[in-house]
């Protein structure tokens, strides 16, 4: 499954956005998701992931409290709500398909586009 991360953009420090992720074959609501970023010039980092029942993990402690993920199953599409924004939070998201249903056994074949935020001071 290939996916797609989208809602990218340059807000002000406080701000809110949400990113979604989509995948383009039928097995992405039977798969969990993570979501990832790669800030500048460091190394790709895990955010959260969810699984198909909804259940959540927090992995990145400079973001607990901040953000959250959310599926709809209906549209097909996992989100991540990220609010107030700090300029630290710059970074290019992307998004990530488990083998399964459960946060495990990353499948790195699903890497696909990231988008870009950039939070100014």
């Amino acid at each position: 499954v290939q996916l797609q991360a989208s809602g990218g953009g340059s807000v002000q420090a406080g701000e809110s956005l949400t990113l979604t992720c989509k995948g383009s074959e039928f097995s992405f609501d039977q798969r969990a998701i993570g979501w990832f970023r790669q800030r500048p010039g460091e190394a790709r980092e895990i955010i959260s992931c969810i699984s198909t029942s909804h259940r959540t993990t927090d992995d990145l402690d400079s973001v607990k409290g901040r953000f959250s993920l959310s599926r709809d199953s209906i549209k097909s599409a996992v989100y991540l709500q990220m609010n107030n924004l700090k300029p630290e939070d710059t970074a290019v998201y992307f998004c990530l398909a488990m083998r399964g249903s459960y946060c495990l056994n990353p499948d790195y074949r699903s890497w696909g586009r990231g988008t870009l935020v950039t939070v100014s001071s």
